[in-house]
């Protein structure tokens, strides 16, 4: 299937966090936030692991004490994936979890202390080659923002992002990334826009509290769909009332759509109707929970009828379009195979694992 996406990306400086790259010709990468409390180091470590799994490549801890910097400390021994650590307030804080291997903070200069304070935080963090996102979120403007605009608009969250900014290039430090998030989509899309227009950093994208698993995917598909479409993004989070996991799964679901970026199974599965020969919508859903741990980037079609199946079949990796009793199987566009309709869900997971276990094999050999 063709996989090139007509998206011409904006032109912005790269950072590093950790391994990861973000910005310049970088893909964009997908992040997600812990939501246990982080002073318990085993489920905090534990459910890192799990995004690890399905591919995350940065996770955010919230590290709001002393107490909970080492917590952090022990975490970071523990996992592999780069780690942003979410500081307010306390500038202790963000030197501690330097000290200690973070890979990236999230703090907001106006409000981590004093000058003084901050100037700290910024010589560690330029001496240890840490980056900083400036997060600004519509709930949390400036007192005297809020009172410019009356109320949260792009002009006043773009305002509050420049205002911080300068904090760090007065300090010299442009090892730099933006957030400028709303829950409302048009406000969160008007600001993105506006920012990309005045800076060159590495914007990350979020539409903040989008709600749960359903109206927040929804919600943020739109919203960043549209400023991915324009170009603008350089790493995302999706931010669902919902298992962690599920916002690394939607954020490569989005950016699959949009052709830029390919990780795990895209499955093509029509909607089912009266002329589907198996049953398609629980065939689907087995196939997903069986095969939610491959991120090797594959299409796989599968068609309830051959209407629209054999079409959709030659065009995947590997594709099924639904025969009375037996369903015909495509590989590479050729039809190879007759699969009996009762089998259909086994016989798919052990052509796919095969098709990744050639493609290891091809891999290692080159």
């Amino acid at each position: 299937m063709h996989h090139e996406s007509p998206i011409q990306r904006r032109k912005t400086r790269q950072i590093h966090v950790g391994k990861v790259a973000i910005g310049g010709d970088a893909p964009i990468s997908v992040q997600s936030m812990t939501n246990t409390e982080t002073r318990d180091v085993a489920a905090t470590v534990a459910q890192i692991r799990r995004l690890e799994a399905v591919g995350a490549d940065i996770v955010r801890v919230s590290v709001p004490s002393m107490d909970a910097a080492e917590a952090f400390k022990a975490i970071r021994a523990q996992v592999e994936t780069p780690l942003v650590a979410d500081i307010h307030f306390d500038h202790r804080i963000a030197l501690q979890v330097m000290a200690d291997g973070v890979d990236g903070l999230r703090i907001n200069p106006g409000n981590i202390g004093s000058l003084d304070k901050t100037r700290l935080v910024v010589e560690m963090a330029k001496d240890k080659g840490i980056p900083i996102r400036i997060g600004v979120n519509a709930g949390s403007l400036e007192k005297d923002i809020q009172e410019k605009y009356g109320e949260p608009t792009p002009e006043a969250l773009v305002e509050s992002a420049l205002r911080h900014v300068s904090i760090l290039d007065e300090l010299n430090f442009h090892d730099v990334k933006i957030s400028v998030k709303a829950s409302d989509v048009f406000l969160a899309v008007g600001a993105y826009r506006l920012l990309s227009e005045k800076v060159d950093y590495p914007l990350h994208l979020g539409i903040t509290e989008a709600g749960g698993l359903r109206s927040g995917t929804v919600k943020s598909a739109i919203g960043l769909g549209l400023l991915l479409r324009d170009g603008i993004g350089d790493t995302i989070r999706i931010s669902l009332a919902a298992d962690p996991v599920e916002e690394i799964r939607v954020g490569f679901d989005i950016l699959k759509s949009l052709h830029l970026r390919q990780k795990g199974i895209n499955l093509i599965a029509c909607p089912s109707c009266s002329r589907q020969e198996f049953d398609v919508i629980n065939t689907i859903n087995a196939l997903e929970a069986r095969l939610e741990d491959i991120l090797e980037p594959m299409d796989v079609s599968v068609i309830g009828c051959v209407v629209n199946g054999i079409g959709e079949a030659k065009e995947a990796d590997i594709g099924l379009a639904g025969g009375d009793k037996r369903s015909i199987l495509y590989y590479h566009g050729k039809q190879v195979d007759r699969v009996e309709n009762v089998n259909i869900v086994d016989v798919l997971e052990k052509r796919i694992r095969a098709e990744i276990a050639e493609r290891q094999a091809a891999r290692n050999d080159a």
